[in-house]
């Protein structure tokens, strides 16, 4: 339905929806659970995007888990919706438990390849491409850097 309001509209709620969800999270402080992707290409380059809202920083592909869904079947639908992508040999890294906006977060970690141009939805997000792990883009949001720290680690135990 979101896909029927033209898109610089939904750009431009987006900031507020953001605001809003950080806010009532804090207030309710409601476990939610998500998922985050890092897809890289047969360069071992990965998939970094910025968002329309938050933080202007570069982040990994992800979002919410819904009610009933399952973290793999979640991490393929944000990546798609996303960026276009499909994930090939989806693997689950790790479960890491966190803080987000006051709430306690269950991110799952995933692990995908794909050789792919990403094309950003201009929704949600604004920009996606490919970099190499020696040049990534700055700035780096600090979960992002938190997880291709853990999957570097995981990566060296293939």
């Amino acid at each position: 339905m979101l896909h029927l309001i033209p898109a610089p509209l939904h750009r431009a709620m987006l900031p507020l929806a953001h605001w809003l969800r950080h806010h009532w999270r804090r207030l309710r402080r409601t476990p939610i659970a998500g998922c985050s992707i890092i897809v890289h290409d047969f360069s071992d380059a990965v998939l970094m995007m910025r968002h329309s809202y938050g933080p202007a920083v570069w982040a990994l592909p992800g979002g919410g888990i819904g009610a009933h869904e399952e973290p793999e079947r979640a991490a393929r639908r944000e990546l798609l919706e996303e960026t276009g992508i499909e994930a090939a040999n989806l693997t689950l890294v790790t479960i890491i438990d966190e803080e987000i906006s006051g709430s306690p977060h269950r991110c799952h970690l995933f692990s995908a390849n794909c050789n792919d141009l990403a094309r950003p939805d201009g929704r949600e997000v604004v920009e996606a491409r490919f970099f190499p792990l020696h040049s990534l883009p700055h700035p780096l949001g600090i979960a992002a850097m938190k997880q291709l720290t853990i999957w570097r680690e995981w990566m060296k135990s293939q």
